[in-house]
This record gives C-alpha cells, sequence and structure tokens, in this order.
C-alpha cells in the first residue's frame, strides 16, 4: 500500500497528559531544526520543482514553504496569547485561501525561510524559559471548539514542520 501523500509522516499524535521536560526535547529539537532541514530540501529539489504541487490537488513546494511561516507565526502569537491571557479564543484564518494571495507568487520562497529561521529562534527562547504550570496554559480553537495546551502545541507544530518538510521532499 502507498502511503497517502497528503500525510507523509501519518496525522499528529498530540499528548493526552503533561509533558516531562525530557519528554518535550525532541519536539523542541525538531522546531529548532525546521528552517534548516527546510532550506536544504528546498535547495535540493531546486527552484522550477518548487512551483509544482506535491500531489494532485495539494498545493506547490512554494505555497507550502510560505504557509509554514504564515502557520508558525501565527503559533507564535498564539502561543503568546495563552500565556498572557486566560484560555484565550484564538482567531483561526482560511490557510487555503491565504495561500492563494499574490504574495505568495511574488514572494522568494528564502524570504520566508529566513522569517521561520528568526521565528524559530525567538519562538524556541520563549518555550526554553517556560516552567511546567505555563506548559499548562490552554487556548480555545473556536473552529474545532477544542482547548489545547502548551503541551500540545509544542506536539502539533513539531509535528506540523516534519508534515510540510515531508510535502517539500516528495517533489524531489
Amino acid at each position: 500500500m502507498t502511503p497517502d501523500p497528503r500525510y507523509p509522516i501519518g496525522p499528529a499524535d498530540l499528548p493526552t497528559a503533561p509533558l516531562s521536560a525530557a519528554q518535550r526535547q525532541p519536539y523542541l529539537d525538531q522546531l529548532a531544526q525546521l528552517p534548516a532541514r527546510l532550506t536544504e530540501a528546498a535547495r535540493r529539489v531546486g527552484g522550477q520543482r518548487l512551483e509544482l504541487p506535491y500531489r494532485a490537488g495539494g498545493w506547490s513546494g512554494r505555497q507550502v514553504i510560505h504557509h509554514l511561516a504564515d502557520s508558525h507565526l501565527n503559533a507564535y502569537c498564539r502561543v503568546r496569547l495563552a500565556l498572557t491571557e486566560n484560555n484565550p479564543a484564538i482567531r483561526p484564518y482560511d490557510e487555503a485561501a491565504w495561500a492563494e494571495l499574490p504574495d505568495v507568487a511574488a514572494t522568494p520562497i528564502t524570504v520566508s525561510l529566513s522569517l521561520l529561521e528568526s521565528l524559530h529562534a525567538r519562538w524556541l527562547v520563549l518555550l526554553n524559559h517556560l516552567d511546567d504550570a505555563q506548559w499548562q496554559r490552554t487556548f480555545l480553537h473556536p473552529e474545532s471548539r477544542r482547548t489545547f495546551t502548551l503541551d500540545q502545541v509544542l506536539a502539533l507544530y513539531a509535528w506540523h514542520g516534519q508534515h510540510h518538510l515531508a510535502h517539500v521532499e516528495l517533489l524531489g
């Protein structure tokens, strides 16, 4: 059986109990390594192939890279909201519509790769300074009507980065 190209690394598996510092470390490492790994994957794939979709009906490599910057920037802001407000309802956005905005086609991917590098550096400083109580702070996602702890957000966005990295690698 061929793996589903929509989920080349499988679905996200979020923790249901608080994580220990040792359990968080692999997720933090994945976030730290993502910008360099994505940059290297984009180099290997090359400019022309990044304009192709990674699957029929899927986004192009370019759209995936810009999406990662958009999504992780939103996640960083959501983490900060959860740390400074009591279970805030975050603002969802239409990812598919964002992927079609004119800046996605007009902006070199190096801009989003640089943004991801700087964003992850800043995000990791914040995450590495959280105490156990702060990791249990939450936000509400109004579309799914689900509350997420920051432990779950960490696991989700570590997965999200690897998920889309695999999409770019499918183009190679």
